[in-house]
């Protein structure tokens, strides 16, 4: 019977291929991702166009954009990356190949669940080489954009509490804490999904944005209730935003830290994952 990693200390990459299709949030264009074994440690991707050019996908690569993480890979792009990429580096896997054909991740269901019952079904194996050194801390760090916030502390694991504040009833203020391990992520986080609100919709569509967002991938608030439930946690959306955290913190690797996150967003999860990387260099 398979099981998850117990922690995040060894390398790992897939026993099985992974294939999967679906619609992106944004584009609201199919996109289908090829996730296949590899002796490279880290992450890499590749186009189907140009299957013989692999990039190692780091901090560098990350470009702003509304609502999601885009890498820019050689000057082609690809949008909302976080929900894969937290189920991989969540689930313990260091040493994984993408083959990508579209520009945008599909969305799935909203959350990272669909990805890691993938991963569960094509297995996970010990890596033949190491995998990158994970960021370890000797000092503080802390980042902000304004009311935003992550404090970073020295820590032998890697516990996240996230923080949020809403003016919405339905959601208001939450708070969850998690001592990150694979069995932990997929349990605890990787179910969370994607939310949005109602009274935004129109001014995102006319943005050219959330193109393929429908009431089966995202969670719709409508002031002081949900359009679509049920939640599948009491506090889904704060541990989505951990999901998101997660998933940019891949481009660098998970750290040996305690982390608070406040009101977090892409953009901050940046600027902290470039911090981390200077750890490493």
């Amino acid at each position: 019977m398979f099981t998850f990693p117990e922690d995040y200390e060894q390398g790992w990459t897939l026993r099985n291929e992974i294939i999967k299709d679906g619609i992106g949030l944004h584009t609201g264009q199919k996109c289908v991702v090829l996730i296949k074994p590899t002796d490279l440690p880290g992450f890499h991707i590749s186009f189907s166009e140009e299957p013989d050019e692999i990039i190692s996908i780091d901090i560098s690569q990350v470009r702003n954009t509304p609502l999601c993480t885009t890498l820019d890979l050689n000057g082609k792009k690809v949008s909302t990356v976080e929900h894969l990429l937290a189920s991989l580096i969540g689930v313990g896997l260091t040493h994984v190949h993408l083959v990508i054909s579209g520009g945008e991740i599909p969305l799935l269901d909203g959350s990272a669940i669909c990805w890691t019952d993938e991963i569960e079904k094509a297995g996970m194996i010990n890596s033949i080489t190491s995998p990158k050194p994970r960021p370890e801390l000797t000092s503080p760090i802390f980042v902000n954009k304004g009311e935003s916030v992550i404090l970073a502390m020295p820590s032998k694991k890697l516990q996240i509490i996230g923080l949020i504040d809403f003016p919405y009833k339905a959601i208001g203020q939450q708070m969850f804490s998690i001592d990150l391990s694979p069995n932990n992520f997929v349990k605890e986080i990787a179910p969370a999904r994607t939310f949005g609100f109602l009274d935004q919709l129109e001014e995102l569509k006319e943005a050219g944005l959330i193109k393929g967002g429908a009431l089966e991938n995202a969670l719709v608030c409508n002031g002081d209730k949900w359009v679509n439930p049920p939640l599948r946690f009491e506090n889904e959306p704060v541990r989505h935003k951990l999901l998101d955290l997660i998933g940019d913190l891949a481009l660098v690797g998970l750290p040996r830290a305690q982390i608070i996150v406040y009101k977090g967003s892409h953009s901050l999860h940046a600027e902290f994952a470039a911090s981390l990387q200077k750890v490493l260099t």
